[in-house]
């Protein structure tokens, strides 16, 4: 259960958006990710043969006529990386349908930038390895790791401003599919028709599993998921696309208001009769108003990032670093070829493409960040790991394969110090980093100072829009913070809009329509404060005595009470809330863009100081 935080002006887990829970997720494991390549070496150098006898031992299952007879190091890369890859087409989905990619305009420039940061290295590699036993491994030099490079930029820390790592996680997500298309296409020696038609069977019923009742799609749903996996190894298709294929399946929206609103009563109704029966509605009810993007990502994101990524690594990082296999990888093609490529033809790629892009627009399409950010995303996705090796496992054996490994690795290295250094050296610098390009407008009703309520200058650079509920003990804790925002800050502006609870607030209402028939006399924002101050008593005495204590017509709001003057007033902010994909309270809108995340006095300030730098 999330713990209030006495301090009355802090929220954890209740604000957390998707993309902050994928992008710490991500960050927090590179801390495993690295330890597991430590061991992986100590492994390979103390043992001996121990470390690549062990990886190797084939390890059969079989289920009826069907039999698969894999290695173990092949059922992590091809079995439990495609869990990994799951997670990559989930988040990609849930960009595309609720984040930044959902206005498709911006796709342009990532999709570009991703494929450039591909190409681009590849051409470096061939200019190394353009014969040989290295020409094959090319498709190792695409696709920087997502995990390392969000990993260095928590390092980085407060010096990354949170929307170059959406920025980042866009073009990383062109990456990882491109690199698993070639994986699929390019990495594969020959194709089993029967195979790839039941892969492609079972790919269009998945697809058509959305039109299920939820309780039964869950399990056909998994179903055809195994099918598809089983059916790609049988055709010779590597199956770790499955996860790709997938995640890009399975689409993402926020909860609505009246599903929440229902699941609520399911759960009224089981405490009252508690039975088998209605503990299983209450649970599909509440599970239902979720996507099944948002509960993928849930049941599997912490284990691939924590457990199977670090496992990969462990199967794959081993290298005997024996002296004369690092001397001749100071001049080996492979080794020199996946290094500079990385290094140098990853940031080229990312900041020449985005210049292009703009020039040739004529400034239509431009990065969602600033320039010095835009280098900064260049340099962090020359950090490979991942999708390297597992390509350089399909393409190359022997020596050009330990050579690959030690390219690969020296790389992520060295692409780290050198992002680190450059934001050292940018901090501060938030325009830079930022630049002036508007976020996305998630606010569907624009602020009417004639008609809002509005405390702040009018002529305000920076607008914060609430939705809130008097009885919501979330909306409570974030009122001190909104106060103290206002009267550090004379740039600031803050509009108050209603969203009443009603299935869990049965007082919300009545307080809402107190403050508006308190505001007909001149005396919004004193009700406002002593109502959120007095949350737990919000009967109609205790609102007459706050009327009284703010010298009120009590005739008069006792009238407008009574005959729901306001009623109207305060849905139209609950249709602006729908319309705006606010299902819960608190919710902020910064200059009309959502704010996810913490809504402590800290979080909001740094959001805000953004906005200003990206508005003045």
């Amino acid at each position: 259960m999330t713990e209030l935080d006495p301090s009355g002006m802090s929220q954890t887990s209740a604000a957390t958006s998707p993309l902050r829970a994928f992008l710490r997720t991500e960050a927090a494991s590179a801390a495993v990710l690295v330890a597991a390549i430590v061991i992986a070496l100590i492994w390979a150098n103390l043992s001996g043969t121990g470390y690549e006898s062990f990886w190797t031992t084939e390890l059969p299952i079989r289920i009826g006529p069907l039999s698969a007879n894999l290695d173990l190091r092949t059922w992590v890369n091809s079995g439990l990386m495609t869990l990994f890859f799951l997670v990559v087409g989930l988040e990609a989905r849930r960009e595309f349908d609720l984040g930044e990619l959902r206005e498709r305009r911006r796709l342009v420039l990532p999709l570009a930038a991703g494929l450039a940061g591909m190409v681009i290295p590849v051409l470096i590699y061939l200019a190394f390895n353009h014969s040989g036993d290295g020409l094959h491994g090319w498709g190792a030099a695409m696709s920087t790791d997502t995990a390392l490079a969000l990993g260095v930029l928590a390092v980085a820390g407060k010096q990354v401003p949170d929307r170059i790592r959406t920025f980042l996680l866009t073009v990383f997500v062109v990456d990882d599919v491109v690199a698993l298309v070639v994986i699929a296409v390019a990495y594969t020696s020959e194709v089993h028709v029967v195979g790839l038609l039941v892969a492609i069977a079972a790919y269009g019923g998945l697809l058509a599993t959305r039109r299920v009742p939820y309780r039964q799609r869950r399990v056909l749903f998994t179903a055809l998921a195994v099918v598809l996996w089983c059916a790609l190894l049988a055709s010779g298709i590597d199956p770790v696309v499955t996860g790709l294929a997938v995640g890009l399946a399975t689409s993402a929206y926020l909860p609505r208001r009246d599903a929440l609103e229902q699941a609520t009563t399911l759960v009224r109704l089981f405490r009252e009769q508690p039975t088998p029966e209605l503990v299983r509605e209450a649970t599909t009810g509440l599970t239902g108003t979720l996507s099944a993007n948002a509960r993928l990502q849930h049941t599997y994101h912490s284990a691939t990032s924590y457990v199977i990524v670090p496992l990969f690594a462990l199967a794959n990082a081993g290298i005997s670093l024996r002296p004369s296999l690092l001397s001749d990888a100071l001049t080996a093609p492979v080794a020199v070829g996946l290094f500079v490529a990385f290094v140098v033809g990853k940031p080229i790629a990312v900041a020449g493409t985005s210049w292009a892009l703009m020039k040739t627009t004529h400034g239509s399409v431009r990065p969602s960040v600033g320039w010095a950010g835009v280098v900064g995303s260049g340099l962090i996705a020359g950090v490979p790991f991942t999708v390297s090796l597992l390509i350089a496992d399909l393409a190359l054996t022997g020596t050009a394969l330990e050579e690959a490994k030690i390219g690969v690795l020296a790389a992520a290295v060295a692409a780290s110090v050198i992002t680190l250094v450059f934001y050292r050296l940018m901090a501060g610098h938030t325009r830079a980093l930022l630049g002036t390009g508007s976020q996305l407008v998630d606010l569907a009703t624009p602020v009417d100072a004639n008609r809002d309520h509005v405390r702040g200058p009018a002529d305000a650079v920076v607008t914060v829009v609430e939705y809130g509920d008097f009885e919501c003990p979330w909306t409570q804790m974030a009122a001190p913070t909104a106060r103290e925002l206002i009267a550090t800050n004379s740039y600031i502006r803050y509009v108050w809009r209603h969203l009443p609870l009603h299935d869990v607030h049965p007082h919300a209402q009545l307080a809402a329509e107190a403050a508006e028939s308190a505001g007909r006399q001149g005396k919004f924002w004193p009700m406002h404060d002593l109502l959120l101050a007095n949350q737990e008593n919000l009967e109609l005495e205790h609102i007459l005595k706050y009327a009284a204590e703010l010298q009120l017509d009590l005739k008069r709001f006792r009238t407008d009470l009574t005959s729901h003057d306001f009623a109207t007033r305060i849905a139209q902010d609950i249709d602006s809330a729908d319309r705006s994909g606010v299902a819960g309270t608190p919710t902020f809108f910064i200059n009309s863009h959502r704010h996810d995340g913490p809504q402590d006095l800290g979080s909001l300030t740094e959001a805000i100081r953004q906005s200003l730098a990206t508005a003045t």
